[in-house]
């Protein structure tokens, strides 16, 4: 089974792809060797965050995924006009 990971965005042209699956577990510097190095730098800075099973992880580098977890790459979303 392993993990889901999950492109969103303007991440998914840069990835190339929408999702990838992956061997479980997956903490954080795991994730950062699974994607792309461009997609890694977005990830360690503060604009992009991580979602895992659903939540939003306040801290990226805590990230656990199991076998079966989906883990979503969040791009910051730009706004639009009310």
């Amino acid at each position: 089974m392993g993990v889901r990971i999950l492109f969103l965005g303007p991440l998914s042209d840069l990835a190339g792809e929408s999702e990838i699956e992956v061997a479980a577990p997956l903490d954080w510097e795991g994730l950062l060797g699974q994607v792309d190095a461009e997609i890694a730098q977005q990830l360690r800075g503060t604009r992009v965050n991580i979602a895992c099973q659903g939540r939003v992880l306040a801290d990226k580098t805590a990230l656990n995924a199991q076998d079966g977890d989906e883990v979503a790459l969040l791009p910051p979303v730009s706004g639009g006009q009310a």
